[in-house]
């Protein structure tokens, strides 16, 4: 089985080679690395460059021209890990804040499921202590109640972006089926995979805050998140399992 993790980057010069070796070290055989670079000013781009050099047969690079988002590079990872004959494909930050040390259970779940969530917000989930009581309140809020209520699904931590998927769910759920870039991919990726029928584990995980640099998570995108979470209703509200895509 061979696995593909996908690490998007935007300036991320400094986690990146970190994320990398702890990837390399992971006991799973089989396991290749994309990392999709938004033309980091910082020249993330070139690290991930020279660690490709360095590991050719487990480290690929897309270089994109900019910074064009969170979704859409996923998107393209994705697309090319398919294309590269993963059976499975595992979506991360590359700050730390996903620990590497949860994929091999979550690899191990994945032959149960269609796609395994890392989620905070499931018993034994757990975000770092050194979240302000607002920051916490406002993301618990729009994961385990606004988005859930409004979309009508089970997923708790409907934001996460820290998933295995089967390459199968991939190709039923039909990747050009998605409009959304920035943090609410997450959410209509979470409930498209619900309308389509597709089995769902929410693996508990322990959030830690990005180790270096600040995080890209500001109050307006959450705001826009938020707003965009009815658009993704509006827009796959009638899919049923029959609409899976055929491949």
């Amino acid at each position: 089985m061979k696995t593909v993790v996908v690490l998007p980057t935007y300036n991320e010069a400094d986690n990146l080679p970190k994320m990398v070796s702890a990837l390399l070290a992971l006991p799973i055989s089989n396991l290749a690395f994309l990392i999709v670079d938004d033309n980091s000013p910082d020249g993330t781009g070139r690290v991930a460059d020279e660690l490709a050099q360095g590991n050719r047969d487990r480290v690929t690079v897309i270089h994109r021209e900019g910074k064009s988002g969170l979704g859409t590079a996923y998107i393209e990872g994705f697309t090319e890990a398919i294309k590269g004959g993963a059976d499975v494909i595992v979506q991360m930050d590359c700050d730390f804040s996903h620990s590497p040390s949860y994929i091999p259970p979550m690899i191990e779940q994945i032959k149960n499921y269609d796609v395994v969530i890392g989620s905070r917000y499931v018993s034994g989930g757990k975000v770092d202590e050194r979240w302000e009581y607002g920051r916490y309140l406002l993301s618990w809020f729009a994961n385990s109640l606004y988005t859930r209520l409004i979309l009508g699904i089970g997923t708790h931590d409907t934001t996460a972006g820290f998933k295995a998927w089967k390459r199968e769910t991939l190709l039923g759920i039909g990747l050009d089926r998605i409009h959304s870039n920035g943090y609410v991919f997450q959410v209509e990726m979470a409930y498209l995979t619900e309308k389509l029928g597709y089995r769902v584990s929410e693996m508990p995980i322990y959030f830690e805050d990005r180790r270096i640099g600040r995080s890209k998570m500001s109050i307006p995108v959450k705001i826009e998140a938020a707003l965009r979470t009815w658009q993704v209703r509006m827009r796959h509200g009638r899919l049923t399992p029959k609409d899976r895509r055929s491949f």
